[in-house]
């Protein structure tokens, strides 16, 4: 964190971990959805803004492995007539992805605005004798797991936008963290996560460069429907990406069996050399969404 010396992994990570006086500490994340940024109001409710703001805030908190503890809501709406029922309507899809997770809202704020914003602070705890895991603990020789197919929010959007029936974008107005492969993943070592938010591609060179290793893909699992493309560069499916030992991988996944959740799939492995960057023997593009400021 800015100005202290609070552990928030160089600003670099997916939350920040903040130790409380008297003993552990507390996992805290901020992620903010903007009318025509993040969301496309066109095919979307505002409920559906409601779900995904706190769905994405809490994604941060599956990629620590850590288990919400109560969200902040910031909800920043235009003036004008209906607009009171846009509020009620984003708020409504909150307490819907607030039941669906266990997490619950303890407060929050309300100002008129130029545009829809929803701001959502998320604060969690890691259960047990553990600890958060980072980015930046993949070594050498960990075998790359992920914990689902991808590119599902991508091409939800882009068959909502050609005017498919209404359950074909369901990914993309209703995304879910992976709260529970988060914890799981954590409790069987789990050497570092981040959630694919951004895109898979982009998301593993973040994840990559934090731990300062390489890595080489045998293949990458693709949602039904999806293209590649929408796989590696879309984002916004939340599934988990993983490092972990490969001696290790068994345990994983019987403790994702053991807790009924599906089996992760390993998809390569990180190398030494941080330069090699590969997909079927091709180098990786940063595929995803990046922000672009100024």
């Amino acid at each position: 964190m800015v100005g202290n010396g609070i552990g928030a992994f160089g600003l670099r990570d997916d939350a920040a971990v903040v130790d409380v006086p008297g003993g552990g500490s507390v996992v805290v994340s901020v992620d903010s959805t903007v009318e025509g940024v993040h969301v496309d109001l066109s095919v979307c409710t505002a409920a559906d803004v409601g779900w995904k703001a706190l769905m994405g805030a809490l994604s941060d908190l599956a990629a620590m492995g850590a288990s919400p503890l109560g969200a902040l809501v910031a909800l920043c709406v235009p003036g004008g007539a209906g607009h009171g029922e846009v509020a009620l309507g984003v708020m409504g899809g909150v307490a819907e992805a607030s039941t669906a997770t266990g997490c619950p809202v303890a407060g929050g704020d309300v100002s008129a605005a130029g545009g829809l914003v929803v701001a959502v602070t998320v604060l969690g705890t890691v259960e047990g004798d553990g600890t958060a895991v980072s980015r930046s603990g993949a070594s050498a020789g960990d075998a790359v797991l992920v914990t689902g197919p991808c590119g599902g929010s991508a091409a939800g959007l882009r068959e909502l936008r050609a005017g498919a029936g209404s359950g074909s974008g369901d990914a993309y107005r209703r995304p879910v963290a992976r709260l529970r492969e988060g914890e799981a993943a954590r409790r069987a070592g789990a050497h570092a996560m981040i959630d694919v938010s951004d895109g898979l591609a982009l998301d593993l060179h973040r994840l990559a460069d934090a731990s300062g290793v390489g890595f080489v893909l045998d293949d990458v699992p693709v949602v039904p429907g999806a293209t590649l493309e929408e796989a590696l560069g879309g984002g916004e499916d939340y599934e988990l990406l993983i490092a972990v030992s490969e001696d290790e991988v068994p345990g994983l996944t019987d403790r994702f069996t053991a807790a009924g959740l599906r089996r992760p799939i390993p998809i390569g492995a990180f190398t030494e050399d941080r330069g090699v960057r590969t997909l079927r023997g091709r180098v990786l593009d940063r595929l995803g969404w990046q922000h672009r400021l100024g």
